[in-house]
């Protein structure tokens, strides 16, 4: 037998498992658990670690899983410790879920990975790890909005810019547009820098950043803009940045702003060699942000060659591992700065990425994704994909038309009550609505059926703040005695009357018995107040005295008009230059409108104190009311979709002003809303609707036409009227003619037709940004009015009461001081003091020296 060791030595072929075979089997089971239960695509997800990554996932595909199983997966094979990894997503609770996810994966990793959160909680936290470098020290303020408008109120001041032309708070939000691009106050381009304050927006800007170096603050844009400042200025900072994350990943890329997308190519590059230009790190576009300038780039990028941002550039950065997850077809956040040509052109910003699609969705049947997938593939703008499911097909998509909204309400409420008499439970249920307005009806009307309802990102309707400020001025005509609703609204809008005014309103009011208002009414007739702040009181008081008055001959929808008009209330939010004003004045035309069902003010009034006494408990079952851009990542087993109108669905508003990035949005957003739904989508449509105070007739949107036929079905409506009372539908309100031309014969509706015939256009209401046609009545000046005088005298009421104290009496004022009585009338002195002269003055506020 041949010894082993004097064997022929030949060549030993390596070994690899057969495929399928004993081996390959038992390591396959000995592999990572937490790969278990990943599809092929989500695994290759998962599994390419090396280069640029574009996971464009669907909705409902699995990306969260995806995006927490990549990260344990580095981790696991060793490819990068917990804090060598970015993981940036856009809200504190997508943090909270992929740190929760991972610890149930790897245990206590989690607990190491410093740099997992949100775009501006790194930014903030690196800068203030080099805050000097951007002039801050490191326990630098962040400002809230609040402040932030204070502090632009100053300027405005030092700048003698009225700020009721100019608010300061229309300024703060064309600032955060500003940041939001990446744009420093010498970036701003000419003309938009010249479009606020008489051409002085720009500066500004420049002083308003000064300012905030001096206070040793920054605000919430600052977090991302000094962060690309530091690392454009400091290369080795960046460099230190780059070297230490060798992984890079981010949630919801398409919903970047350009500011966010700076500074993620600034950290995705490998790092730079020192000396060399950080414009060479992303060419093209580092410099300008711009939005002129886009389509030079975009261009030189689709043939092939990015413009060189600095001279001699002659290669670009080789780049790094950076997976980035997110759907071009669910960018619905244009309005708010988010650009989705950032994940469209993915492939041209990182050379070479690798594009995987995650189309198989495990959330709704298989006749709601081919709605929603058809609805989608009419926009341009996008990277292609088309969901799919293995699960039943279902049941098809509705629609549904009724003759105006409040059918639609009945008709959506009567499908609630089928749906919870079949066992449904309501926390599955929810309805999507393009604008918040049209959330009153369906308020009102689940108020009626005793259904409890939830509102899902933001207040209920009669609770925002507007409608509550509204009802407050109405409260206040109803019943003078009303102190609460008084006192909401004694300074809204400004009038200069501050919390020492209702204080001493307050401290008057308690003293003699008597309600806010009549302690108003005695308090402008003596010298308590400032000049100026008792005018503003007087002015207010008469308003509410000649209020009142016309509530006796008009009409309180007419009224409620009236009131938000001569208030400067309605103009408040008209000057607002905020995101939400146009919805907020939205919500107040909806108030006016939903008045019209009740015979008085005293009516509405009890009716909206029942629908305000609606409170229940948090774990309750309950349909959830929202709109649809409160409802992505959210999902529900039933989904209504009402106001599928043109005008309305798409926005008017949207494509009037982008145009047709306006409209595909819009599509993005239907997308969103009909993936929302797992086993029941419902579409409705209305043929009247009342918009911005006036009744139209509508048009379907063009949505339900591009929706393939044969996963749609057509209902009837449920609502109980009908369409002109035909289709066996039962009666229209509508259908009788003398009542549908009754409801628009008030005073101010034929005034309103007046306007119209001589010319003035429009529709009517009195919300308009022109004037209101209801800004006139025959029965009283809409014009302020100061108060009655007669031979120089104020004309004053006397409250009727005698008071204690007698002519020559010695008294003291806490604020006048020393002084003697010389005339009384009722409960009000003139009294001679020492230092302060003569006095008009409540005798309540003065005490026998």
């Amino acid at each position: 037998m041949t010894e082993p060791s004097k064997l022929p030595h030949h060549g030993v072929p390596e070994h690899q498992p057969v495929a399928g075979g004993i081996a390959a089997r038992a390591r396959a089971a000995a592999g990572p658990q937490y790969l278990n239960g990943l599809n092929p695509e989500q695994r290759e997800a998962v599994e390419t670690l090396d280069g640029p990554v574009l996971v464009l996932a669907g909705a409902g595909t699995g990306k969260t899983r995806v995006l927490t199983t990549r990260i344990a997966h580095i981790l696991s094979q060793g490819r990068a410790r917990p804090q060598e990894i970015l993981s940036v997503t856009f809200t504190n609770k997508a943090a909270r879920e992929m740190k929760l996810r991972l610890g149930q994966m790897l245990g206590q990793a989690v607990e190491g990975m410093p740099w997992l959160g949100t775009f501006h909680s790194i930014g903030g936290r690196i800068l203030r790890i080099h805050a000097e470098l951007v002039q801050l020290k490191s326990n630098f303020t962040v400002l809230d909005v609040d402040d932030q408008v204070r502090l632009l109120k100053q300027l405005l001041q030092a700048e003698n810019i009225d700020d009721k032309r100019w608010p300061a708070r229309m300024l703060a939000g064309l600032i955060d547009s500003w940041k939001n691009r990446g744009l420093s106050p010498s970036q701003v381009p000419a003309g938009e820098a010249a479009s606020f304050g008489n051409g002085k927006g720009g500066k500004i800007y420049a002083t308003y950043q000064e300012r905030l170096k001096i206070l040793n603050a920054a605000d919430f844009g600052d977090l991302l803009l000094e962060n690309i400042r530091l690392f454009r200025e400091n290369p080795d900072v960046l460099r230190q940045y780059q070297n230490r994350f060798k992984f890079i990943l981010v949630d919801e890329y398409q919903d970047t702003n350009v500011a966010q997308y700076l500074w993620l190519r600034l950290l995705s590059q490998a790092p730079s060699r020192p000396g060399r230009s950080l414009a060479d790190v992303i060419p093209g576009r580092i410099e300008d942000a711009n939005p002129e300038s886009r389509d030079e780039v975009h261009a030189a990028r689709d043939s092939g060659s990015a413009p060189a941002a600095h001279p001699g550039m002659t290669e670009n950065a080789p780049l790094k591992n950076i997976c980035c997850v997110g759907d071009d077809d669910q960018s619905i956040y244009g309005w708010r700065g988010a650009e989705v040509d950032n994940i469209l052109r993915f492939d041209h910003d990182f050379p070479g990425a690798k594009v995987i699609r995650l189309e198989r969705n495990y959330r709704s049947t298989g006749h709601i994704l081919a709605a929603a997938s058809q609805l989608i593939a009419h926009n341009e703008g996008r990277l292609g994909k088309t969901l799919r499911t293995e699960d039943v097909d279902g049941e098809k998509v509705t629609v549904t038309g009724s003759w105006d909204s409040e059918e639609e309400a009945r008709a959506i409420g009567e499908e609630l009550e089928e749906l919870q008499r079949s066992g449904e439970n309501l926390n599955n249920v929810a309805i999507l609505v393009r604008a918040s307005f049209q959330m009153r009806e369906f308020e009102d009307r689940f108020v009626t059926l005793g259904l409890p309802y939830r509102v899902i990102g933001g207040p209920r309707f009669y609770e925002r703040a507007e409608i509550r400020d509204a009802l407050a001025y109405l409260r206040t005509i109803n019943s003078p005695a009303d102190d609460l609703a008084f006192e909401r609204i004694v300074n809204v809008p400004k009038r200069g009357l501050g919390d020492a005014t209702v204080q001493l309103l307050h401290d008057h009011a308690r003293k003699r018995r008597i309600p806010l208002f009549e302690a108003a009414r005695a308090i402008v007739e003596t010298d308590e107040l400032k000049p100026k702040a008792r005018g503003s009181l007087r002015d207010l008081v008469m308003q509410f005295d000649r209020w009142r008055a016309q509530r006796e001959v008009t009409s309180h929808t007419e009224l409620a008009e009236i009131v938000l008009d001569e208030s400067g209330y309605t103009e408040m939010w008209q000057k607002d230059r905020s995101a939400d004003a146009a919805g907020r004045l939205d919500n107040l035309k909806e108030l006016v409108r939903s008045m019209e069902e009740f015979e008085n003010l005293q009516g509405f009034l009890e009716h909206i104190s029942l629908v305000m006494d609606r409170d229940g408990e948090a774990g309750d079952e309950a349909v959830s009311l929202m709109t649809l851009h409160s409802a992505k990542g959210l999902e529900f087993d039933n989904v209504f979709l009402p106001g599928w109108e043109e005008g309305l669905f798409p926005s008017q508003r949207t494509l009037d002003e982008q145009g047709r990035a306006g409209l595909e949005e819009e599509r993005r957003l239907a997308h969103v809303g009909l993936t929302r739904a797992r086993r029941r989508a419902k579409i409705y449509f209305a043929t009247n609707r009342r918009i911005h105070g006036t009744w139209s007739t509508t048009i379907p949107s063009r949505f339900l036409d591009e929706l393939p036929a044969h996963n749609v079905e057509i209902t009837e409506s449920k609502g109980g009227s009908g369409w002109g009372g035909s289709g066996g539908y039962g009666a229209s309100r509508f259908d009788n003619l003398e009542s549908f031309g009754s409801s628009y014969s008030t005073p101010g509706w034929q005034r309103a037709q007046a306007n119209r015939n001589r010319g003035g256009g429009g529709r009517s209401g009195g919300f308009e940004e022109r004037q209101s046609s209801f800004t006139s009545s025959d029965s009283f000046s809409r014009t302020k009015r100061g108060p009655m005088v007669i031979e120089g005298e104020l004309v004053a009421k006397s409250t009727g009461t005698t008071s204690e104290f007698s002519l020559d009496d010695r008294v003291f004022h806490q604020k006048f001081g020393y002084g003697h009585v010389v005339k009384i009338d009722g409960n009000k002195l003139t009294i001679a003091f020492e230092k302060a002269g003569e006095k008009k003055v409540v005798d309540s506020f003065v005490e026998r020296a």
